[in-house]
């Protein structure tokens, strides 16, 4: 983060409670729609979509632009929004984990991140069902429900409980994780896959996990997190540690510690550290 490019501490602790509102009104529609019922769309054979998914949404997106207008807006459902000149773009995912929300599998998030300059400078993330509310700001931390959070500890690849996930075109495009898949789980102490991409950074942020990889990730899938990640204390970088980009669609992120061991076993090299 460019510390040079920062906006003022109360300008960003305004940004962070804005939010965090959008973030408790989008679980509140969801956690109705859990109860109440909904209606599935597909949107591919296997992608699917819900009206939880465009309501929360539609609460996000009402709440960032009557606090500010002028805001661009980048969200799952309905694209790109908002003025072009602005230095703030919100990206959002309403609803990450809708295929777990529609079987009634009960991990599921909001997903709010702000790119300011081109740099993820916030990050706020909802689970519903558990009450966990993570948050990260720029330069201040992250916490979950107030309480700071901090990444593992561990240092081996063989003692690292991973966690990756599957995009929704597996059975159409080569470049589907399996291969990384079974190879890692070789490696490691066991490798999970939860259906949340946001929740498995944050999770990564809270030493529940110490390293999560995928492949064909949107930026509404990392926004948030990438920020989580940082300011707990973790390291973010796409397949060959170079600079990360949340439109490259490819992500690494670990304690730190077994960083170089992870992406050392996705490109099938012994390792180095």
């Amino acid at each position: 983060m460019h510390t040079l490019h920062l906006p003022p501490q109360a300008e960003r602790a305004r940004y962070l409670a804005t939010a965090i509102q959008a973030a408790e009104a989008a679980g509140a529609v969801i956690l109705e729609h859990a109860r109440s019922g909904f209606r599935i769309d597909y949107k591919a054979a296997i992608n699917l979509v819900t009206d939880a998914d465009r309501q929360a949404e539609e609460r996000i997106v009402r709440t960032i632009l009557s606090a500010y207008p002028s805001h661009r807006i980048l969200a799952e459902e309905r694209g790109q929004d908002g003025a072009a000149d602005s230095p703030c773009r919100w990206i959002i995912d309403p609803l990450d984990g809708t295929t777990n929300f529609a079987h009634g599998f009960p991990f599921y998030c909001v997903s709010i991140g702000l790119e300011y300059n081109g740099e993820p400078l916030v990050g706020v993330v909802l689970d519903p069902v558990r009450r966990e509310l993570f948050t990260g700001v720029a330069g201040e931390g992250a916490y979950v429900n107030g309480e700071r959070l901090h990444v593992s500890a561990i240092t081996s690849l063989e003692q690292s409980l991973l966690v990756t996930g599957f995009a929704y075109n597996i059975r159409e495009t080569a470049d589907n994780n399996l291969d990384h898949f079974s190879r890692i789980s070789l490696r490691a102490q066991a490798v999970r896959r939860t259906g949340s991409a946001a929740l498995d950074l944050c999770y990564v942020a809270s030493g529940r996990f110490d390293g999560y990889w995928e492949v064909k990730l949107s930026p509404w899938d990392m926004a948030a997190g990438v920020v989580i990640v940082r300011e707990a204390g973790g390291l973010v970088s796409g397949f060959n540690r170079e600079t990360f980009s949340l439109y490259g669609q490819e992500l690494v992120a670990t304690n730190g510690h077994i960083h170089n061991q992870l992406l050392d076993a996705i490109h099938q090299r012994s390792d180095k550290s």
